[in-house]
């Protein structure tokens, strides 16, 4: 084999595009700095147990696994930097009220990520930390918003969705931790209606009709909350998720060209405690930026903390925004 051949979905990035790469990772960090994230630094490799804590636990199957010569022990190469920034701010840094921290380095996945054409991604992105209020996420969707306004990125569709809708009415249907639960969540990522209709069909009639509904709430914001409203049941937990995403839709209104709300987007459901947001825009079939709230990251580390963050790709983005000009 030539000696030059580099691994599957990896990639040299030529001098051009890594200029266009470097000046927009500048100009985010200043950005984030302006608004103010401090900026860390984790390390590329860790401890395995470290890095697949918390939401790390979904990225084990995507985390290069290798052992270290001097301890022994099992080392895994970052998938994601969530993971890692959490423990900084829960063991290291460990600061009463609110922080706020943005990062940006490379990540290495065992296998590509959708439509992605390569497993190094550059990842940059803010967390903020000891906020549980709506607010913390309104000011993270705008962050993310006003960056990628500052990448040049134009033509914004944001989708919001909230695991707190489904987690209310496995809860309120006590079906949470079955082994049921987890074939409807399945059914209802994919939208199967008929599947989570023979999933539901001996629950009580409240919540059987709650769950067929939930696949068909997607749609413009200001619809589909309404539908909610009329159609999901009046719990608290219920009316405070559709609060937040009320209050979500309108820091993104004016903003965006294109506000959607999808109930049965259960991205992240083992992780995610709260709202979620994706941005796409004309000609892209991925999002360029996603973001979402996650409590209690930080638990494992030995300080559990309210957390909202996003991350974007900085390859995909500066390409997205040079096709655009």
């Amino acid at each position: 084999m030539r000696k030059w051949i580099l691994p599957e979905y990896i990639e040299d990035i030529l001098p051009a595009e890594a200029e266009a790469i470097e000046e927009l990772r500048r100009t985010l960090l200043d950005h984030f700095r302006a608004q103010g994230y401090r900026l860390v630094q984790p390390p590329l490799v860790e401890h395995l147990d470290s890095l697949l804590t918390g939401t790390g636990h979904d990225l084990e199957l995507q985390t290069f696994k290798v052992v270290d010569p001097l301890s022994g022990r099992l080392l895994g190469i970052r998938a994601d930097i969530t993971p890692q920034v959490a423990r900084i701010d829960a063991h290291l840094l460990n600061e009463a009220g609110v922080t706020r921290l943005c990062y940006a380095g490379s990540v290495l996945r065992t296998v590509v990520a959708g439509l992605a054409s390569t497993r190094e991604v550059l990842q940059i992105g803010a967390e903020l930390y000891g906020d549980a209020e709506v607010g913390a996420d309104c000011e993270v969707l705008s962050l993310l918003l006003s960056s990628l306004g500052k990448a040049g990125v134009r033509g914004l569709h944001v989708d919001l969705g909230h695991v707190g809708v489904y987690r209310a009415l496995a809860n309120g249907a006590h079906i949470a931790g079955h082994n049921s639960d987890s074939e409807l969540f399945a059914a209802m990522r994919t939208k199967d209606v008929p599947g989570v209709a023979e999933l539901t069909c001996k629950l009580p009639s409240a919540w059987r009709d709650a769950f067929a509904a939930l696949p068909t709430l997607y749609g413009p914001a200001e619809s589909v909350l309404a539908a909610a409203r009329e159609r999901l049941p009046d719990t608290p937990s219920i009316d405070s998720a559709l609060s937040a995403l009320s209050t979500l839709a309108q820091t993104a209104a004016p903003h965006v060209e294109a506000l959607h709300i999808d109930l049965a987007d259960l991205r992240g459901y083992h992780y995610q405690t709260g709202a979620s947001f994706s941005v796409f825009t004309a000609g892209e079939s991925n999002a360029i930026g996603r973001g979402e709230r996650y409590d209690g990251i930080g638990k494992a580390f030995g300080r559990a903390r309210p957390a909202t963050g996003f991350t974007l790709d900085l390859r995909q983005l500066a390409g997205v925004a040079g096709r655009q000009r």
